[in-house]
């Protein structure tokens, strides 16, 4: 049996592949081999003074206030396979992640750090999920694998005014791609306020094959009272006034159901490997105030 190292799972494990691992941090900014390790200055240099070359002299950037830099500039045909960083809970929505696949101008990712891994809220929120896991304090990680063929470019925009120290890792492969692999891209959209009775997209401007992955919803009402019955809606393929798939309501569609309200408890948060209400921020009541929410669903539509 052939392996190119691609979906590796606990099923194929045992497999070998002629796949080769590389990673890319503050400590090898190019991955090379042999190259990890090496840095005499950077950010742990005062720490590490006593231990010398070696000893994390360089375990984060510092990204200065309006300012993009380029994370990783990878060349060759392989997939990324963990993105792993963390940075201050203020930069969660003020950072800018961008990955631009095989040349291609247009970002195929264009999301907020905070968002991207399902902490829209500037508040840490643990999400246990098998694409993306959060866990304590802050610490980010991104298990979707993102084939590229020529090259890939992942880079972070600072848009706050504020200097920021960003952590990072991104370990990829560097293997044979098929042609039947599809690249990984990812919107964001904010509605605020969202109109009374008014639609939001969450993904448009789609078009040939392809699988839709999931959705993060940071979700904040800004009325008291119940807040949902928001039916998610897939048009496809040409449809106009009416979608092809139509679901019951918001909590239905995260996994839930009657409102995430467990009788005695409130709304009750959950999370598992493709769904989950991970994140109530609520100042008072189950309908009395406004509240905030954090949910994800993926893996779910192909």
């Amino acid at each position: 049996m052939s392996f190119n190292g691609l979906g590796l799972g606990l099923g194929n494990l045992a497999y070998l592949s002629s796949a080769e691992t590389r990673s890319i941090s503050p400590e090898n900014f190019s991955g090379e081999i042999g190259r990890g390790g090496m840095a005499t200055e950077g950010t742990g240099a005062g720490p590490a003074r006593d231990l010398g070359q070696g000893w994390k002299v360089s375990p984060s950037i510092r990204i200065p206030a309006k300012t993009m830099v380029t994370l990783a500039d990878i060349h060759g045909m392989g997939a990324l396979q963990h993105i792993w960083m963390t940075v201050h809970p203020s930069h969660w929505r003020t950072l800018l992640l961008r990955v631009h696949w095989d040349g291609d101008v247009r970002p195929a990712v264009n999301v907020p750090v905070g968002d991207f891994f399902c902490n829209g809220w500037g508040e840490f929120s643990q999400v246990t999920s098998l694409p993306i896991a959060v866990n304590p304090h802050g610490g980010f990680n991104s298990y979707w694998e993102m084939p590229f063929r020529t090259a890939a470019r992942v880079s972070i925009e600072n848009l706050s005014d504020q200097e920021c120290t960003l952590y990072y890792q991104i370990t990829y492969t560097l293997t044979e791609v098929p042609e039947s692999a599809a690249y990984f891209q990812a919107q964001w959209r904010r509605s605020n306020p969202l109109p009374d009775r008014a639609d939001h997209t969450l993904i448009d401007g789609v078009n040939g094959s392809g699988h839709y992955v999931g959705t993060y919803l940071a979700w904040g009402t800004n009325s008291s009272g119940w807040w949902g019955e928001g039916e998610m809606k897939f048009y496809l393929d040409g449809d106009d006034a009416f979608p092809t798939i139509c679901g019951t309501g918001t909590e239905d569609y995260f996994g839930g159901a009657w409102n995430f309200d467990v009788p005695g408890h409130g709304y009750t948060s959950f999370s598992t490997p493709f769904q989950g209400l991970h994140q109530i921020l609520r100042p008072d009541g189950l309908y009395r105030s406004q509240q905030r929410f954090g949910m994800y669903c993926t893996g779910c539509h192909s």
